[in-house]
């Protein structure tokens, strides 16, 4: 059974109701999906009475049926629309996939007591005939077992904590992990590039002990980005592909270990130690190793931890595990900055539905994850926003990434279908802003990898921290100068200044100690700094010049070139810009409003360009929804456009376009236009992010047993 709350809005009341119908019923619930209008509950928590998340999901949905009410004509279009070809969407919502659901419901309408009638065979391989839309990864897929998924249900384990929050990728998971609980052979159906991690998942947990489940997503980056760590306002919204993490700690003598781990402590005669475990589903995606091990040991020097640096050599030795630093760099920072003492053996099963690459945050959804579930295994409390903090510790130090702090911040404290409104210095929540219910949000990935690591984005940010430090300099020159001939006119750094009155040395004297370039008005540099900041300056002349930049995460490298004017100008800009779109967003619903909210967007993203980290495939993407937004439409069709701004995300050079529309199915339309547009022109098929699922705060932490069936 699925519980459908669906509500509904009129001119004076807000009017809530629940419908239960057959979770067979795939038109309606399909119907009501789409529409953004149901929220589909597991009959589990339907018969245990677990209904408050459901309800609070049900309470922020944006209803957009503008169609019809009379279900016999809601049906004929649909029919009419997919037998004349008329079908915008390649998947489970279009006119083709609807018109299978209707045959199945006639099916289910010939059901009578004591007889059933079969469902036809072909239905369950129609989703993976139409192939317009690439897959999720493998390790979201529930296919890991020949067994039937209907075989594999949630009754396999017991949750003795938490709750599963409505969210069918938990569920999929939970599948996942208690067929791991089966005997297979490799003469089963099992991919080979999928044999080797399910052999090792297989024999990572002890199934009478408890597991420790945690759940973390990406994030889509609305507004903000890379300024971020210049200290800005920044509007965030986790999306809802998400990570899963299984942790489960073992005494060192009961932990299962693969055999090479195994012969590792016999080889060094020691007795058990604790070992961490870690397999990683999806592995092959990405060209990486799908398994890791170490000895807990090894992040000991002495009596203390060893150093991040230490660390981050370690895990850069091998390219191809590489990946693992995400991982168990968690426990050396929970070492490092909380003094956790790790004394039984770890096993770590990671399944991500979040794409690599995509600049969606995959790698905070990991830390975040894996963080939460160690701490529900080890009893720490720890709050969503110190847990994001720590993640970042990894990221910066661990990894070697010198990312900002809104992505693991969002992933950890986000809420569903609300943005996260954050300043950076460091990591304050302002609030969690709702999203008026006729606006949306989409991603639109650009095929083109993203990486934070790379070095367009440390180049821009060592840039970024230079033009701060000729800022500050800058200061302290014309203070002194103010100071020494107060009554004369003086030429400086290109800078031609009468006596400075007392506002103006108090100004000064501001941003001479200026920590966060985003303190900064707008007003401000444009009156002072902007004249006197070069386009670009070599390492080894800045260095001269001005010393450090005073990065604790990047270094300068004294043969390189930086630019320096647009990298300083960006961040400053993007603090008024993010004020000003939180404000649009509380006005009046007007097209006035989304064409402001939309060209706040396209400012950012040609800010982006002048910084470096553009790229042809988002430019491209941002350019066909202007196309959209501004094309005339041929016939008597007199719709205007109801996309109304894009902007690249996060660390630029690639990755994910965000796009602001109107909450209405022409939208949708709109965004798989772009879609087929995009592959016609460059053969990649964009993978769309749309809706949103709650951070790893609001989902807390499942534990769970095997239940034995009969062992």
């Amino acid at each position: 059974m699925a519980l459908l709350v669906r509500h509904w809005h009129t001119k004076y009341r807000l009017s809530l109701f629940a419908e239960i119908i057959s979770t067979r019923n795939l038109f309606l619930r399909n119907m009501l999906e789409y529409y953004n209008s149901g929220v589909e509950m597991i009959r589990r928590d339907l018969l245990t009475g677990h209904w408050i998340p459901y309800l609070e999901h049900a309470l922020n949905l944006n209803p957009c049926y503008n169609e019809p009410t009379n279900g016999g004509e809601v049906a004929a279009n649909i029919l009419q629309n997919a037998a004349t070809g008329k079908v915008y969407n390649s998947e489970k919502y279009s006119g083709a996939r609807r018109l299978r659901d209707a045959i199945v419901l006639g099916f289910q309408l010939q059901r009578s007591a004591g007889r059933d009638i079969s469902i036809p065979g072909w239905y369950s391989h129609a989703e993976n005939e139409l192939g317009l839309r690439p897959m999720m990864p493998s390790g979201e897929r529930s296919e890991l077992h020949a067994t039937s998924a209907n075989e594999l249900d949630i009754e396999d384990f017991d949750i003795l904590h938490g709750d599963l929050h409505g969210l069918p990728d938990t569920v999929t998971f939970l599948k996942s992990l208690a067929s791991l609980d089966f005997n297979f052979s490799s003469n089963e159906k099992t991919e080979k590039r999928h044999l080797r991690e399910r052999l090792a998942a297989a024999g990572l947990f002890n199934w009478e002990d408890v597991i420790f489940v945690s759940r973390a997503p990406g994030r889509l980056d609305v507004m903000g980005g890379i300024a971020d760590y210049s200290g800005s306002l920044v509007l965030q919204m986790p999306i809802r592909e998400a990570c899963h993490v299984a942790v489960q700690r073992s005494h060192p003598s009961k932990q299962r270990l693969w055999k090479h781990a195994l012969a590792r402590q016999h080889e060094k005669g020691e007795g058990f130690r604790p070992v961490v475990q870690i397999v990683s589903f999806g592995s092959e995606l990405s060209n990486r190793a799908p398994t890791f091990d170490m000895d807990l040991a090894d992040f000991m020097d002495g009596d203390g931890p060893i150093s991040y640096e230490k660390a981050h050599k370690y895990f850069a030795q091998d390219p191809s595990q590489k990946w693992a630093a995400y991982v168990a760099g968690t426990i050396l920072v929970l070492i490092r900055e909380l003094g956790v003492q790790f004394i039984d053996g770890i096993s770590i099963l990671v399944s991500s539905g979040v794409p690599e690459g995509k600049g969606v945050s995959s790698s905070a959804a990991l830390e975040v994850a894996t963080m939460s579930a160690l701490a529900a295994a080890h009893g720490l409390n720890i709050s969503p926003r110190d847990l994001a903090l720590l993640c970042q510790k990894v990221e910066n130090h661990v990894v070697g990434a010198p990312c900002g702090v809104m992505d693991q911040m969002t992933s950890a404290c986000g809420e569903s279908n609300k943005l996260l409104a954050m300043v950076c210095q460091p990591a304050e929540v302002k609030e969690q802003v709702n999203i008026p219910a006729h606006i949306r949000f989409w991603g639109i990935d650009s095929g083109i990898r993203h990486s934070i690591g790379g070095a367009d984005y440390g180049s821009v940010r060592v840039g970024t921290f230079m033009g701060r430090q000729i800022i500050k300099s800058t200061t302290l020159t014309l203070l002194y100068q103010s100071s020494t001939v107060a009554s004369s006119q003086d030429c400086s750094n290109g800078v031609i200044h009468d006596e400075l009155d007392e506002y103006d040395s108090g100004l000064l004297e501001k941003e001479a100690t200026l920590n966060y370039l985003c303190n900064l008005p707008p007003h401000r540099y444009e009156a002072i700094y902007a004249k006197i900041l070069p386009e670009e300056i070599s390492g080894q002349t800045f260095m001269d010049t001005h010393g450090s930049h005073n990065d604790p995460v990047t270094t300068i490298d004294p043969k390189r070139t930086y630019a320096i004017k647009a990298p300083t100008a960006h961040p400053i800009y993007e603090n008024f810009h993010v004020k000003a779109f939180a404000a649009l967003l509380s006005a009046t619903s007007t097209d006035e409003q989304l064409l402001s909210l939309g060209e706040l967007l396209y400012q950012s993203h040609y800010s982006y360009s002048k910084c470096g980290l553009g790229s042809d495939g988002t430019d491209r993407l941002v350019n066909l929804v202007q196309q959209m937004q501004h094309r005339k439409r041929n016939g008597s069709d007199e719709r205007k456009g109801t996309l109304f701004g894009a902007k690249i995300t996060g660390g630029g050079s690639g990755g994910t376009v965000c796009v602001l529309g109107r909450n209405c199915i022409q939208s949708s339309e709109e965004i798989i236009e772009i879609q087929k547009q995009y592959k016609t022109a460059t053969g990649h098929l964009p993978f769309i992010f749309e809706g949103s699922s709650p951070g790893a705060g609001k989902f807390g932490y499942l534990k769970i047993k095997r239940r034995i069936h009969g062992r």
